[in-house]
């Protein structure tokens, strides 16, 4: 795509999508943002040597050692170290997808979660894009709930888009501005948070955030227990740039660059949205069934929440290049999303642990990734607690549901949707 086919009414139709919530302008931001970032990557070629050095996986993790220099490890040895810690207990993963403003449906299913009493305490966190921005809260359990809570209620997400101007998506990096992204993180990463994770992250659990290097294209896993073990007085500062950085959409958000000290020389980094590169993080050996000292296996489960749909909504699509492009885009997102699971879980049911999952269902209406109106997300966030506050929100592998357990409960209260344990497409995943 070229400067010439950009539209003038490009940035106004992306207001409008904000506020009609279609999801046709999302994707076509996202498109222009992908090309946009190829032309940053050239510019920025003498940092990839480095990237290309740093041979960075999803199955290495970038963790901060007590001289506050990163280096790259296996998850292998990170997985052996954390288990060894806790030998005899069950070792529980969540993994929190992307999702924007849908990140209200996993926030509020974790809150709904703790009242119910069936809230599990996860060993290893993961989170990607917006699921980013709720793994600390994830990780450090239900004392967090009200900050989590606040963060998706109380409406401070309203103003994130702040244009930058009819010609930023021509020649700049992104169509909105990057601080008040960067302002509502650091409204809630606390002193008291980021000491919060140190203690956690000391007792041998993990809390892991995937974002996409712009030079290299590929995943980055920040192990983020270690940075605030470990970062001394910068720990805010990577800790903040991390998490923004995994939630940055392209084209929408500018890159962030994050410094790193590695193997005694500083590199700077462009990252961008965990998502570009991954919908969500388990690592395989993180599911792998162990034996304690007495030999027996240690159970293994894994949940993943996906803050969106599986299932694109059925709609009339205008023939015209930028309904069509921007309407495959959103296809090919949902079955990238829809493959991961499904690869996800068989991957887990070979290793021999347990599997849970739950999305929103397509019957969820007005449903929109860039919809930040306080009434909207209020909405999600209710709707997601309810589901799992009467049981009704896990969906289970074949091998849960042999345990007996019985995912229903009470009517839900929102009145044109079934909970993710009701919807007969989203369970089906689970039975491939």
């Amino acid at each position: 795509m070229t400067s010439r086919s950009i539209s003038p009414g490009f940035l106004t139709t992306a207001r409008k999508y904000v506020r009609a919530t279609e999801l046709t302008g999302f994707a076509t931001l996202l498109l222009c943002g992908l090309l946009a970032l190829g032309g940053c990557a050239a510019r920025r070629a003498s940092w990839a040597s480095h990237s290309e050095d740093s041979g960075m996986s999803p199955e290495t993790i970038r963790t901060m050692g007590p001289d506050q220099q990163f280096t790259e490890l296996p998850l292998t040895t990170v997985a052996q170290r954390v288990r060894a810690l806790h030998p005899e207990q069950p070792f529980n993963i969540l993994a929190l997808s992307g999702g924007g403003a849908d990140g209200a449906f996993g926030a509020g299913a974790l809150v709904g979660l703790t009242q119910s009493g069936t809230r599990p305490r996860f060993s290893a966190v993961t989170g990607v894009s917006a699921g980013a921005l709720i793994a600390p809260f994830a990780f450090l359990g239900p004392d967090w709930d009200r900050q989590l809570t606040d963060a998706y209620t109380s409406g401070r997400a309203e103003h994130l888009l702040q244009s930058r101007g009819p010609l930023s998506v021509i020649y700049g990096s992104s169509a909105y501005r990057g601080s008040p992204l960067k302002q509502l993180v650091e409204d809630y990463l606390t002193d008291a948070l980021v000491q919060a994770l140190a203690h956690e992250a000391a007792s041998g659990r993990l809390l892991m955030v995937a974002t996409t290097n712009v030079d290299t294209g590929e995943t980055v896993v920040w192990d983020l227990g270690s940075i605030a073990v470990n970062g001394g007085q910068h720990a805010k500062a990577l800790l903040r740039d991390v998490l923004v950085a995994s939630a940055s959409i392209p084209g929408l958000f500018p890159p962030v660059i994050i410094r790193v000290q590695e193997r005694g020389r500083q590199f700077e980094d462009a990252h961008v949205d965990g998502t570009a590169s991954a919908p969500f993080l388990v690592p395989a050996i993180l599911a792998q069934q162990t034996a304690g000292f007495d030999s027996s296996p240690r159970p293994s489960a894994v949940y993943v929440i996906v803050d969106g749909r599986l299932s694109e909504e059925p709609r009339p699509v205008e023939l015209s290049f930028r309904a069509i492009l921007s309407r495959s885009i959103s296809v090919g997102m949902t079955h990238m999303m829809r493959t991961t699971l499904e690869l996800t879980a068989s991957r887990t049911e070979r290793e021999g642990a347990y599997f849970e999952y739950a999305a929103i269902p397509a019957t969820y209406q007005n449903l929109a990734p860039l919809d930040f109106r306080v009434s909207t997300m209020r909405r999600l966030f209710q709707y997601g607690h309810d589901c799992a506050q009467t049981g009704r929100f896990w969906i289970s592998s074949p091998r849960i549901a042999d345990r007996d357990v019985d995912p229903r409960g009470e009517e839900g209260t929102h009145p044109n949707a079934r909970c993710p344990a009701e919807d007969e497409f989203i369970g089906h995943f689970a039975l491939r």
